[in-house]
């Protein structure tokens, strides 16, 4: 059965890779998934026939024969279950790998996404100077952790997962502020995902929708 997902018509990013779509792009890659993809646009999102695969109106949807899904999180984990390649066989490395996936979700993605808010959405704002601050400690507080858990080592346990392509596409949403570059250990993680050829073959998908016309 087909696999399609649903992604921008145009994308906020402008092909930058951070819209939600190149991490279900990537995880297909890794796993050697063909796919189709439906472009919508911010209208379409909030109409019927999108809000019946994804009821928040957002992107990405995935839809294979009669099953349909949203939230990154749920695609991966699915996609990992059903091909290998982004989790260990061995159920106790397989268990920690999926605990990497919601630590990438649940506790380091949040600040992350506060600091976009604050950086794009409220920098008008009268006190927007002083909370500044407060949400990047706040984004900090998880990666000095994180950094003293992965040390010198190349990936979150012994191999390549899904637990890492979800911290590496969190991650990136760090890149423009400037805080990765504090963790050297995290900045040469988050490249060596970049320099994964599924990786490199995902954004160039989306890049192609998303690159801007002569």
């Amino acid at each position: 059965m087909t696999i399609t997902i649903t992604a921008f018509e145009r994308s906020p990013d402008s092909g930058k890779g951070l819209a939600r779509d190149t991490r279900i792009r990537w995880a297909l890659e890794e796993v050697g998934q063909p796919y189709e993809v439906r472009l919508v646009s911010f209208a379409e999102m909030k109409e019927p026939a999108h809000l019946a695969l994804h009821p928040f109106g957002q992107i990405p949807t995935y839809e294979e024969g009669p099953l349909s899904l949203f939230e990154t999180g749920s695609i991966i984990l699915h996609l990992a279950e059903q091909h290998e390649g982004l989790l260990p066989k061995e159920k106790n490395a397989r268990a920690r790998a999926i605990t990497w996936m919601f630590a990438a979700l649940n506790t380091v993605e949040p600040p992350i996404l506060e600091l976009t808010t604050a950086r794009i959405f409220e920098s008008d704002r009268p006190w927007s100077a002083e909370r500044l601050p407060l949400v990047k400690e706040r984004v900090r507080a998880p990666l000095h952790k994180l950094s003293a858990h992965l040390g010198a080592d190349e990936w979150l346990d012994d191999r390549f997962s899904a637990g890492d392509l979800l911290m590496v596409s969190v991650l990136l949403r760090l890149r423009m502020s400037g805080i990765l570059d504090e963790y050297q250990n995290l900045a040469a993680y988050v490249a060596r995902g970049e320099a994964r050829p599924a990786y490199r073959r995902a954004f160039a998908a989306q890049y192609a929708i998303n690159a801007p016309t002569a």
